[in-house]
């Protein structure tokens, strides 16, 4: 497969799983505004500082995080925010147009519906609506039915483990910043510790991450420690970091054929490194150690194998190019 085109599929998984992450955190954070106290002020800061466009969103609206409308424009709607959900399901639709012909006719037709569903959104102008969870219901729905055509239609080849690659790798990063935002920004006060208000935050976070009834079925009350080993160390939820890690190195090793007794490029190691130290993790050493610090060095080791992918399958063609320019 053309380096190109596996490029144009893997940001295909990581835009739509963006996008999907997204409509998720602003559809729960709404909910949650709902079940607040009145007197508590709105807490919309914390969902712009987990998607990480904290500083571009300051830049551009300054400290106004209490503006309902302003954040899900910026959010889902604002053109100029890369990671918005408009421009997100725009970047994946353009890499879908690109790889055409790897793509099955119904995976194409969904994408291209939802692209037009989201560009409708944008002209009727949701976000001013007061009540706009109908349309990131719809959003979130739409691109889980694209997952569904996927699994159902789209051939185990090379495209697929690409395509899932990047899917994983992005929801293992959401999952690290949703909860490291929760764990350290969306909390009052230390005082409100194993409050009500306490409950409910927990309760979003899991939500966020379509995660609360398997929680409760598998851990029962809601604790802390519990929630953050549910979303890190689980070795059976499909939003875990672990989880997505575990299925990410699958799609690699798939890629380059390798029976993963080993690694065969630096990317596969990397990921077998984390994988491995996740599988080992103990959650009482993750608290103690500080989670904070913890979920840091995740996200930089998640971003490193990013790189590392770019490095080994969507930089050949050029490396390619110019070691034949320099035997000319």
């Amino acid at each position: 497969m053309l380096s190109r085109v596996a490029n144009s599929i893997y940001w295909l998984g990581r835009y739509l799983e963006r996008a999907e992450n997204y409509a998720r955190f602003i559809d729960v954070n709404f909910n949650l505004m709902l079940d607040l106290p009145s007197d508590l002020k709105e807490q919309w800061e914390p969902l712009i500082t987990a998607t990480g466009d904290g500083e571009l969103y300051r830049s551009r609206h300054h400290d106004r995080f209490d503006e309902m409308k302003e954040v899900i424009h910026f959010l889902a709607f604002d053109l100029e925010n890369p990671n918005s959900i408009i421009s997100s399901i725009t970047h994946a639709r353009e890499n879908a147009r690109i790889i055409r012909e790897n793509l099955t006719k119904e995976t194409w037709e969904k994408l291209n519906e939802t692209y037009h569903f989201v560009k409708r959104g944008a002209e009727k102008k949701e976000w001013t609506k007061t009540d706009p969870r109908a349309f990131f219901e719809s959003v979130k729905c739409q691109i889980l039915l694209l997952y569904g055509l996927a699994d159902n239609t789209v051939a185990r080849t090379e495209g697929w483990y690409f395509r899932q690659l990047g899917q994983f790798l992005e929801r293992a990063d959401k999952t690290s910043r949703i909860l490291d935002v929760k764990y350290h920004i969306l909390l009052p006060s230390p005082q409100e510790i194993g409050s009500p208000l306490d409950f409910l935050h927990w309760m979003a976070l899991l939500k966020s991450v379509t995660g609360f009834n398997t929680y409760r079925r598998l851990y029962g009350n809601i604790d802390p420690s519990m929630v953050v080993e549910f979303l890190v160390l689980n070795k059976y939820f499909p939003r875990s970091v672990f989880f997505c890690l575990k299925e990410a190195e699958q799609c690699l090793y798939k890629i380059s054929g390798s029976n993963g007794s080993g690694f065969s490029n630096s990317a596969e190691k990397s990921m077998g490194e984390l994988r491995s130290k996740l599988e080992f993790d103990d959650i009482n050493d993750v608290i103690s150690g500080g989670l904070h610090e913890y979920l840091e060095k995740l996200l930089i080791k998640i971003n490193h194998i990013s790189n590392e992918i770019n490095n080994n399958y969507f930089q050949i063609r050029d490396n390619f190019v110019s070691q034949i320019m320099e035997q000319e």
